[in-house]
């Protein structure tokens, strides 16, 4: 390792965030420095090699063909320097970091949480809610809980539990169905973002000749929940998001149909970090609570 001599790891860093992330912008922003201190990072890294890495173009850095698998190994070495630094600052504070979309670690993570924190006390797990797919071979996250259809290519992936759906709607609104079909003179509450649609229900129930009337849309699904608990109409929800509605009152499923989507619950990790205490522990915690915790009560 004597030819790391000549060239700083600044620099190495400088030219891996940048043949990344694609712009030198998004280098800095990552790094914490502005964009003149990248490209002369750069630069510099370039004279002390004798050679360019990248073809300046008016819209930033291309890398050179050569430089392709270079820049691949440094993100390698990279990802493993920062996951020898994570080692050993986990080892001091027990910390485990988790990624989960918004509405999953707040519609079901929070109200769990504290049974795998009794069970490890010496474990602190710190949520990180977010919508990106952060990658955790390339960041400090040790486990992402994601829901989609797979594979995860890179990465290991563990299936939790199917994604299934259903309607619901509040308990005022139930008490003016003469039958549960009455349902479909309600608002439709929509979620445009959402991996699934309403015809996926209707078809695999045979109701697919039912025209809907249209409601409110919102453009997160907790807040499609909460203006269906509110009693704006009727939601196509799925179980992890409405069961602490459902079990608490505030929402009630008309009909007992409940349609798997073809989309699953994943927990991922990086092949390229340990899998093993803390992970393992919060790993086998949830492949155990999440499908247990989500007997929900009879449709009305």
């Amino acid at each position: 390792m004597k030819n790391l001599n000549r060239i700083h790891l600044s620099g190495l860093r400088a030219v891996e965030a940048v043949g990344r992330l694609g712009s030198l912008k998004a280098a800095a922003e990552e790094l914490g420095v502005t964009i003149g201190a990248v490209s002369q990072q750069v630069q510099k890294v370039e004279g002390q090699l004798a050679r360019p890495l990248f073809e300046r173009r008016s819209r930033g850095l291309v890398p050179l063909a050569f430089a392709l698998p270079v820049l691949s190994q440094l993100t390698h070495g990279m990802s493993a320097l920062s996951t020898a630094v994570d080692m050993a600052s986990r080892e001091r504070s027990g910390m485990l970091t988790v990624s989960a979309a918004p509405v999953f670690a707040g519609k079901w993570l929070v109200w769990h949480l504290k049974s795998f924190s009794k069970a490890h006390p010496d474990i602190r797990v710190r949520v990180e809610a977010s919508v990106a797919l952060t990658d955790p071979s390339l960041s400090d996250v040790d486990l992402c809980i994601r829901v989609g259809r797979g594979p995860y290519p890179g990465l290991k992936a563990t299936k939790l539990l199917d994604q299934r759906i259903f309607p619901v709607c509040s308990p005022v609104l139930a008490e003016t169905f003469e039958k549960p079909e009455d349902m479909f003179k309600l608002p439709v509450i929509l979620d445009p973002g959402q991996m699934f649609t309403w015809e996926d229900w209707l078809q695999a129930t045979g109701r697919d000749r039912i025209q809907l009337q249209p409601g409110p849309s919102f453009s997160d699904g907790a807040l499609c929940l909460d203006a269906a608990v509110a009693g704006q109409g009727v939601f196509l929800a799925w179980e992890t998001l409405a069961y602490y509605a459902l079990t608490s009152g505030q929402l009630v499923r008309p009909f007992p149909d409940m349609i798997a989507t073809g989309i699953s619950y994943w927990l991922l990790h990086s092949p390229h970090k340990p899998f093993d205490g803390p992970a393992r522990a919060f790993s086998d915690w949830l492949r155990q609570e999440l499908p247990q915790s989500l007997e929900l009560p009879p449709e009305i």
